[in-house]
Parts: C-alpha cells; sequence; structure tokens
C-alpha cells in the first residue's frame, strides 16, 4: 500500500467547491471561544459540502492568523457569516423552515445514531462554548436535542471533535 500525494486526491479547486451542490447542511457555532475549534470547524465544513457557517456571539470571524491555521483556506471555501444574537438566527432559520438540532446533553435527547435528519429540507446544527456547551435558551428554542452516545469515564468532546462527528453521520444519512 502505497500512501497518495496530494495531487494525486482529485480535490476540487476554490471555484469548483463553490459551484458543486452543496450538503444541505448549516453549522452554527454559539460562542466558542477557541479560534483553533474554529478553524477546524471550517475545515470539517469543506471536507462535508456544509452548505454554511454561522458564527455567533464571541465566536471569532476570519480573518485571523489562529483560525486559518487550523482551516487551512476553508474560510475560502465554506460560505459564513456573523450573527450576533445566535436566539434570533434560530427565529430567522425556522421561518425558512430549515430544522434546528443542538448538540447537547440534554433530558429526552436523541442520541446520533438514532437521530434522522430530513433528505427533504435543510438541517442546522448548533455546536456550543467550550466550557458552557449550548446555551440553555438555544437549546430549548431547537427542534431536536442530539447527543453524541460517551461510554467512558468523560462526560464531553472538544467541539471540534462532536463537529467531526455529528457532520459525517449526517452527510452519510443525507446523502445515502
Amino acid at each position: 500500500m502505497r500512501k497518495l500525494k496530494n495531487s494525486e486526491l482529485g480535490r476540487l479547486t476554490v471555484e469548483e467547491f463553490k459551484s458543486v451542490k452543496k450538503t444541505p447542511l448549516l453549522v452554527i457555532l454559539d460562542n466558542i471561544r477557541s479560534l483553533n475549534n474554529i478553524g477546524s470547524v471550517f475545515r470539517t465544513s469543506d471536507a462535508f459540502l456544509v452548505e454554511k457557517i454561522y458564527l455567533c456571539g464571541i465566536t471569532a470571524k476570519p480573518p485571523h492568523k489562529d483560525i486559518h491555521k487550523t482551516a487551512l483556506g476553508a474560510t475560502d471555501t465554506v460560505d459564513w457569516e456573523y450573527v450576533e444574537n445566535t436566539l434570533t438566527l434560530i427565529k430567522k432559520l425556522k421561518s425558512e423552515k430549515i430544522k434546528i438540532v443542538a448538540i447537547e446533553q440534554a433530558e429526552n435527547t436523541t442520541l446520533l445514531q438514532n437521530f434522522n435528519p430530513s433528505k427533504e429540507g435543510k438541517t442546522a446544527v448548533i455546536f456550543g462554548n467550550e466550557v458552557k456547551g449550548v446555551q440553555q435558551e438555544v437549546v430549548s428554542a431547537a427542534d431536536y436535542c442530539v447527543e453524541i452516545p460517551q461510554y467512558g469515564t468523560k462526560h464531553s468532546l472538544n467541539i471540534s471533535v462532536s463537529c467531526g462527528v455529528v457532520l459525517w453521520d449526517l452527510f452519510q444519512k443525507i446523502t445515502s
């Protein structure tokens, strides 16, 4: 087995990425403090052809060298928008018939493996602050609360890891 060179991977150009059909997924970052986590979410969103990222609250915006360090150019491919208030954004997206999914540990959550997004419309997934998670008022406003099952001693995953797990799962379910 031989490792492939980057030139052999057949990746899209920035122009091709901009014009290709996107996965009907939106990512909402609710008060993310780590610039590296933000960059990682951009890179993961690029990998799964996410339609758009919304940066809310204290979440930093590109251009920033620490976001760029982990995004590796994905801030140039994935569409993004800053919206100060997450609840205002949720209200707008709901008016557009977009399903809102908070990724959080809460009462009566649906485990990720049991959640089936609609293949007909768009789904927005919300990832919260590294310490406090998704704000309670945002969880309350969501249509669904989905939890990544965890079986060890820790109670949470890093937001960039959570994003990778969730986007891969939803991408597979939507595109299959």
